[in-house]
C-alpha cells in the first residue's frame, strides 16, 4: 500500500538506538505496539469489508469515524433492499465498533430510511 512508507517504526530491529519516549508512546497504553497502528483507511476498509462480511449487505459509505480509547467507532451506511426507482431503496446505518487493531467487537442498526427521503432527525426534527 502506498502509506507503507510512512510506517518507518514498524521495524523496531533497525531503530533500536532511538529513545523510547516518542510522540506515540506518550499518546497512552494503545500506541505501545506496532499492532494496533493502523491508519484510518485501513480501518474504513476493514470495518467496512467485516460488516458485508457478517450482514450480507453492501456497506455504501462511512458517515462517521472516531478514534475512541477501547479501539474505533463508525457509523456504515449500507443498502438493505433494493427498489425501483432507486431513491426508494431502504438503507440503514449501523454503528459499528473495533478493537484497536481493526477487529470488529460489534454493530447494531441504528435506523433504516429510503435512500430518496432528508433526515428529518438531523436537519431540526421538522
Amino acid at each position: 500500500m502506498s502509506n507503507t512508507s510512512k510506517t518507518s517504526n514498524t521495524s523496531d530491529t533497525s531503530n533500536t538506538s532511538r529513545p523510547q519516549s516518542s510522540p506515540d508512546s506518550a499518546k497512552g497504553k494503545q500506541h505501545d505496539t506496532t499492532d494496533d497502528e493502523l491508519g484510518p483507511m485501513d480501518v474504513l476498509r476493514q470495518a467496512r469489508g467485516q460488516l458485508a462480511e457478517l450482514t450480507g449487505m453492501t456497506a455504501e459509505s462511512v458517515s462517521s469515524f472516531a478514534r475512541t480509547e477501547d479501539g474505533w467507532t463508525l457509523e456504515i451506511e449500507v443498502l438493505e433492499l433494493v427498489r425501483v426507482p432507486d431513491t426508494m431503496s431502504l438503507l440503514a446505518s449501523y454503528e459499528v465498533t473495533l478493537d484497536p487493531r481493526g477487529e470488529l467487537t460489534a454493530y447494531r442498526r441504528v435506523r433504516r430510511y429510503e435512500r430518496g427521503r432528508a433526515d428529518t432527525r438531523r436537519l431540526g426534527g421538522r
